[in-house]
């Protein structure tokens, strides 16, 4: 540890971006606490650290006063907290939207110095989609509670054990075909994992605290098409790429929705009528990648590293060029 080193607690630290953030704060010699519902469950980040760098503690969002003790003593809190889809007690209002209150509430009755986060692309509480709503109502809620707190926007994030890339790759293994919903117009901008992470390790270095809202994104936009086109080229597979009207795709959704695990929800339509791409405004005011000096991977540099393995042959299939 480091003069400079900070105790960093981060709520849902466990998950994909979590595994990420925690082990680029660990890299920069930072304490860090991994605050989630299961510790017992959550030992795969401890190696992400030094001995002792890094400690699961027991978090429930719906307990304040186990988020209180998560808090107590921090310089930072990172709330990563969220969900695809609702189910049981897990929904998007509760979550998002009353879980950011709970958190930024106790990072501030903590004195915390810091608070960030995390929230998305097309967080609108105008949005036809309850995810956009309640991430919007999250954001409200933090500054309500936390003023001066850091709001960080990702497009669609990708990596190792993404959920999207590896979804459609999974899905082209056994299907004929692959649904273009709403004729696969809508515009993504993924942005590596790692750089996401870097960024927040950036932020958490220079003490960030103004209240900025970050749109992270990659170096292109494509098309949702474009994105099926090229889990396609990568697995070397060929499936018929057909085009869905949103109503349709929307009752597909409602009754996929009603599985325990859905492929597709009725809100992921709703989201997908919206363009999911960073601003020209955060691009003009350097609230980007960008903006903190860091170059974003294209897709093509990382996604053939790990989608390798839904080829027919897998490690073994000739390279794609």
């Amino acid at each position: 540890m480091t003069s400079s080193s900070k105790l960093v607690t981060i709520f849902g630290g466990s998950g994909f971006l979590g595994r990420h953030i925690t082990r680029a704060l660990a890299r920069q010699g930072h304490r860090i606490r991994v605050a989630v519902r299961r510790p017992d469950l959550a030992g795969h980040v401890q190696p992400l650290g030094t001995p002792g760098q890094i400690m699961p503690v027991q978090a429930n969002l719906r307990y304040p006063e186990s988020v209180a003790a998560a808090c107590a003593g921090a310089d930072v809190v990172i709330n990563l907290v969220g969900v695809l889809f609702s189910s049981g007690p897990q929904t998007f209002s509760a979550l998002h939207a009353h879980g950011a209150r709970v958190v930024a509430r106790a990072a501030t009755n903590a004195g915390v110095a810091q608070f960030i986060q995390m929230s998305a692309i097309g967080a609108d509480e105008a949005s036809g989609s309850e995810y956009a709503r309640t991430k919007a109502e999250g954001e409200a809620a933090a500054r309500e509670e936390f003023p001066g707190a850091t709001i960080i926007r990702p497009s669609i994030v990708f990596g190792p054990e993404d959920n999207f890339f590896n979804q459609f790759a999974a899905m082209a293994r056994f299907s004929p075909v692959l649904p273009l919903i709403g004729g696969g117009e809508t515009r993504f901008q993924p942005v590596f994992v790692g750089d996401v992470a870097a960024a927040v390790a950036k932020l958490v270095a220079t003490g960030e605290r103004s209240g900025k809202t970050w749109e992270f994104g990659g170096p292109a936009q494509k098309s949702f098409r474009e994105l099926l086109a090229y889990v396609l080229e990568v697995t070397g597979r060929k499936r018929l790429l057909v085009p869905v009207p949103f109503g349709i795709a929307r009752i597909m959704g409602t009754v996929l929705g009603m599985l325990p695990s859905p492929l597709l929800t009725a809100d992921q339509v709703d989201l997908l009528k919206t363009d999911n791409a960073v601003s020209q405004a955060a691009v003009a005011e350097g609230r980007t990648l960008e903006g903190l000096g860091i170059e974003p991977e294209p897709v093509e540099a990382i996604v053939p590293g790990y989608l390798y393995r839904y080829r027919k042959a897998g490690q073994f299939s000739a390279p794609v060029a």
